[in-house]
């Protein structure tokens, strides 16, 4: 069995490797798949604690946590393309200016 450190550092090094990716790209589809990489930060440390206390809560809170990251890349994808018919590139500089 693993200690809980290993799964908070697990967990510390992925969120800051998403905060990272998420504030220094300008790619919206690198900026989605970085808040990806933080929510499976999230998920690292709830089934991490969710094991070491041999409670499954933990774990079914995880399944929701990838349900809302399901739908939160929907809903991002479905942005995309509707401002992509209109402009082509996904450059968070070109999309700033969103006048109709």
């Amino acid at each position: 069995m693993a200690p809980p450190g290993a799964y908070l550092v697990v967990s510390a090094v992925l969120f800051a490797i998403g905060m990272i990716g998420f504030l220094s790209r300008r790619n919206i589809i690198l900026m989605l798949v970085s808040a990806e990489i933080m929510l499976n930060a999230v998920n690292v440390s709830l089934a991490g604690f969710s094991h070491q206390m041999q409670d499954h809560r933990g774990q079914i809170l995880a399944l929701f946590v990838i349900a809302v990251a399901a739908a939160e890349l929907a809903a991002g994808l479905a942005l995309m393309i509707a401002l992509t018919r209109n402009r082509p590139g996904v450059q968070v500089e070109e999309l700033t200016q969103l006048k109709w």
